[in-house]
């Protein structure tokens, strides 16, 4: 079996990770972590360790994770350019799971807005991108809107910082041509909601996806996890272990 450390295992996502490392028959739980608790002793008994907490802690988790030679799988969003430009290096050394989602219905949803961008032209069909969390959830927006914005982005040629518009107010004036509007919801127990929009005069395209449960994400981790096993070093996402690619 393969023996796998958590992070974060008091947290919702932790927790989650924990009953879906349970139910598969090819893993165990190795080790668990928590804020303030040593975190080689956990590091060096695990063979993978899959991540859900905080951007801040990454480069402590990626220092122990580079002294153990341990694989791992990271589901947390927010890194800045600096946190990134860490990950992209250890990924020299170490192989790498990093995906804004882990969700199977998800990363489905990134392959279909990839493929309907290339249908849906931008001379015809206007694109807004909405999402919704929970109201604890601290970054906006969501790693995956981001990473579908990314999709829409290489597709259309259009620029994240120039033309996605995030949110509008006051009089803003019409549409702009290259225009990609994205939006933030935040309240209640949302697990996560996604819509990508394709809107053109008479008629409207909409992908959505809805996750009611977080063991959707969890799952998806522990199959990123038995994937990495064997695997070079390099910063794979779950569009591979999907062989979506």
């Amino acid at each position: 079996m393969l023996p796998i450390l958590i992070t974060g295992k008091s947290g919702r996502m932790g927790q989650a990770v924990a009953a879906a490392v349970e139910a598969d028959p090819g893993t165990c739980i190795a080790a668990t972590h928590d804020a303030g608790e040593n975190l080689d002793d956990a590091v060096k008994v695990a063979h993978c360790i899959i991540d859900f907490t905080i951007h801040s802690f990454s480069a402590t988790l990626i220092e122990a994770a580079l002294r153990h030679k341990v694989a791992l799988v990271m589901g947390t969003t927010g890194h800045s350019d600096s946190e990134l430009a860490l990950i992209f290096a250890a990924a020299k050394q170490i192989p790498i799971v990093r995906a804004p989602n882990f969700s199977v219905g998800v990363n489905t949803l990134f392959w279909l807005t990839r493929h309907a961008a290339r249908i849906l032209k931008q001379d015809t069909f206007d694109i807004e991108v909405t999402e919704m969390h929970h109201r604890h959830k601290i970054d906006a927006p969501s790693g995956t809107a981001r990473r579908l914005l990314e999709i829409i982005n290489e597709e259309t040629e259009t620029s994240y910082n120039e033309d996605v518009a995030h949110g509008r107010l006051g009089n803003i004036g019409p549409r702009k041509d290259r225009e990609i509007g994205m939006h933030t919801l935040r309240g209640g127990d949302v697990v996560g909601d996604h819509t990508v929009i394709f809107a053109a005069d008479g008629e409207r395209v909409e992908l959505t996806h809805k996750a009611s449960s977080r063991m959707t994400f969890a799952t998806g981790s522990v199959r990123a996890a038995r994937w990495l096993e064997g695997k070079a070093p390099g910063l794979y996402d779950m569009q591979d272990v999907l062989d979506l690619k």
